[in-house]
């Protein structure tokens, strides 16, 4: 079995987690498995999530369970990429816990597009968000960048719908399996995004939407971007935590000022508070584009 297989069995296995899948990752990146039989990689992971005091008692019933090998072969027919592949974006393997498998629907080419932009922001967004918005992504923002945005309600989806109005290029990251359509209101988006654009998502198919995968999305846009904006975020808000990520990940954060007395944009001025650039308009993002 080769390492590409092998590593999308240890990411569909029950049990493993994003630590353990991404310890897996970095044992397999270094190590010869030619002569390595499957129950030898099971033990060899098994220790590793035993050094490191994860849970592998679930990993290690189901890893050589049929079900599983059910479950490879369907995912084997599908799209999808490893950290291995020479496609996988650079920028993603810095951050930490990188998607060790990626399944996608498009052009997977929009992956290593030069200038990304992760646009994330309140679903329940207000009038002022939407105009902020439409004066902020000009036709010059749009031809320079792509949107990478997570089909949430609200914010995510009008920064898709602005780029696909204008012919410009975006990419949404799922908290859901493919097949899925959350929120259902998103179905049609969805299924256009993957004609001329890109849906990702490092969820098998199948796979609802659980709060704890929307955390996990968010640092897969805060690691596909070189520029965040975050155009209205309430206090401890998904927005702020995918903004604290992209921080971590040595990303530019952009905020749209709000409202001193809105809570829709209390999250957004603390940001600029503390040292954020505020983003006024075309200039502000197009500022320090990467050459």
């Amino acid at each position: 079995m080769d390492k590409r297989t092998l590593l999308l069995r240890i990411k569909l296995c029950p049990g493993i987690g994003l630590k353990g899948e991404n310890l897996a990752y970095q044992w397999l990146k270094n190590e010869n498995i030619g002569n390595l039989d499957i129950e030898e990689v099971q033990a060899m992971t098994i220790n590793l999530l035993r050094e490191h005091h994860l849970n592998y008692q679930k990993f290690a019933v189901f890893f050589l369970s049929r079900d599983l090998n059910i479950m490879v072969n369907q995912a084997m027919r599908k799209k999808w990429i490893t950290i291995f592949d020479d496609i996988y974006p650079e920028q993603l393997k810095e951050m930490y816990l990188p998607p060790v498998i990626l399944f996608y629907a498009g052009n997977l080419n929009l992956l290593n597009e030069k200038n990304l932009l992760g646009v994330v922001g309140s679903r329940k967004c207000s009038k002022y968000a939407v105009q902020a918005m439409k004066k902020i992504f000009s036709q010059n923002v749009i031809s320079h960048y792509v949107i990478v945005s997570g089909l949430a309600e609200g914010v995510d989806t009008l920064g898709h719908q602005i780029a696909l109005a204008n012919r410009g290029k975006t990419i949404a990251v799922l908290g859901t399996g493919l097949d899925c359509f959350y929120p259902r209101s998103n179905q049609g988006l969805q299924i256009e995004l993957t004609k001329n654009n890109l849906v990702l998502s490092e969820y098998d198919s199948g796979i609802g939407p659980r709060k704890h995968h929307f955390v996990e999305r968010n640092r897969i846009i805060a690691g596909l971007s070189q520029k965040l904006l975050v155009v209205e975020a309430r206090l401890k808000s998904g927005s702020l935590i995918t903004a604290s990520l992209a921080l971590q990940n040595n990303r530019d954060i952009l905020a749209v000022p709000g409202n001193v007395n809105s809570s829709y944009s209390a999250g957004s001025n603390e940001l600029i508070a503390a040292g954020c650039q505020p983003c006024l308009d075309e200039r502000d993002v197009l500022g320090r584009i990467i050459i």
